[in-house]
This record gives C-alpha cells, sequence and structure tokens, in this order.
C-alpha cells in the first residue's frame, strides 16, 4: 500500500533536472539544453514541456511591479521509459523572441539613445531575469516532475 503511495505521488520516482549553458546570446533566439531524467523505478514520460521565462520588474518599495512572459514554449510529444538507476538524457531546442519595453526599442534607434535609455532603466529600477522551467508528464503519478533553472540572455 506504501509503495503504491510512494508511486502515486512521484517519491522515488522519476526526477528531472535542465543541464543548461551557462549563458546564451539572446540574438541566436535558441537555446539548446538537455533533459536528465533519473528514477528509483521503472516510469513512463508520456510528454515534456519547456518554457523560458522573463520575470520583468520596475519600481522601487511600495511602487515595485512585476510581470512575467513567456517568452518561449515547447511542448515534445515524445514516450519513452526511464530505466531504474540510470541516467537518461533528451535533448531539446527552444525557440525563443525576446519582448523590447517602449524604452528598450527608443535605445536601439542609434547609440546615443542607447545611453538615455540605460539612464531611464537605472532610474526607474527596470530590471529582466530569465528562468527554464521544465515539466515532464509520467503515467500513474499525481506530481509531475519538474525543475527551473535561471539562465543568463547577453
Amino acid at each position: 500500500m506504501i509503495g503504491k503511495v510512494k508511486k502515486w505521488l512521484g517519491i522515488e520516482g522519476v526526477k528531472l533536472e535542465l543541464v543548461l549553458p551557462e549563458e546564451v546570446n539572446s540574438k541566436d533566439g535558441i537555446i539548446e539544453g538537455k533533459l536528465r531524467f533519473q528514477s528509483l523505478n521503472e516510469q513512463t514520460v508520456s510528454s515534456i514541456k519547456v518554457a523560458l521565462i522573463e520575470r520583468y520588474t520596475r519600481g522601487r518599495g511600495k511602487e515595485k511591479l512585476v510581470d512575467e512572459y513567456e517568452l518561449g514554449k515547447r511542448e515534445m510529444e515524445i514516450e519513452f521509459n526511464v530505466p531504474p538507476e540510470e541516467i537518461l538524457e533528451v535533448d531539446f531546442t527552444l525557440p525563443f523572441e525576446l519582448v523590447q519595453s517602449d524604452v528598450d526599442e527608443f535605445g536601439a534607434k542609434n547609440f546615443l539613445f542607447g545611453g538615455i535609455a540605460r539612464a531611464a532603466r537605472m532610474m526607474r529600477g527596470a530590471k529582466s531575469e530569465f528562468r527554464i522551467e521544465a515539466e515532464a508528464s509520467v503515467k500513474g503519478v499525481a506530481l509531475n516532475p519538474f525543475d527551473k533553472k535561471p539562465i543568463n540572455l547577453v
């Protein structure tokens, strides 16, 4: 009985880990990485979702605003077994498109406006943080394995 509950909750089941490069060139518009799976019991993965999320913060103190944007998403309908006590890696590519704010668009017009745009972002306390989130659907499990890791876009 305890074994069935453990399997249903994903305890001793499939573990998912993102393997990402240190930094990615934002002009490339694509992220290449790996998903590393391991498990204590054999289980079947039926699909994988990978997404790039931007966390955009601006303002200070009580006036601080936070928005999150999904810049790219990939859903893979792929079915495979994760053998017990072995590591299985799946390659993925994630296309994405950066969203520019009005200030960023103004700064991209020419090199003089770029300095003004950087100063405006600093005065507003605006910054962006990026992360990759991955989730795998496992047959017969209520809580799917997931992982999220920050990534540097340059």
